[in-house]
């Protein structure tokens, strides 16, 4: 099953989340999680997809899990002509931006148990990117790394649009897509 969510303001802590990393700490409210990965803002104008698959029918390998999240975000933003990319030292999905500039639109954060997926991804439709200077987003502190979305790289995209575009894209990745 896959849900398409989208949460009011909020930051979740994974589990290697690092206190120092959230810098305003009553700006929003804080929830941990049992999710792998640091910090991350939720909220309006962001798509969260909790994903929760049977990994004993897909061969019991995380590794491969989170590379089919990756590329089921990656063919979902190229339905609007979007290079996502992997990067082998970052989790999430990543854009080159004007001058090498690399920016994060998708961050994922997973939870496995008894072989059962649980939390999943994030993508940034048209969230305020303002909202990320509460935390060091993901551990992502570096001048050359940030984070955008859809509307920032100048896309008329509605959340609307990336549902239907993860819903044609989810069977290339996961087969099956009646749960979502």
């Amino acid at each position: 099953m896959v849900w398409l969510v989208e949460h009011p303001p909020l930051y979740t802590g994974g589990t290697s989340a690092r206190p120092e990393d959230l810098l305003q700490p009553d700006r929003f409210p804080v929830y941990q999680t049992g999710r792998g990965g640091q910090f991350t803002y939720h909220g309006p104008g962001q798509r969260v997809c909790y994903v929760m698959l049977d990994l004993k029918n897909r061969g019991e390998d995380v590794r491969c899990y989170v590379h089919d999240l990756e590329d089921w975000v990656i063919r979902a933003l190229a339905r609007f002509n979007v290079k996502g990319e992997r990067r082998d030292d970052r989790v999430g999905i990543w854009v080159v931006r004007d001058g090498g500039r690399e920016d994060k639109v998708a961050a994922i954060g997973v939870r496995i148990r008894r072989w059962v997926s649980f939390h999943g991804i994030a993508i940034n439709v048209e969230p305020d990117l303002e909202h990320f200077d509460g935390i060091v987003p993901c551990g992502i502190g570096a001048a050359q790394h940030g984070v955008t979305s859809l509307v920032d790289l100048g896309l008329p995209v509605t959340m609307t649009d990336l549902d239907i575009a993860l819903r044609e894209t989810f069977g290339e990745v996961f087969g099956d897509s009646d749960g979502v």
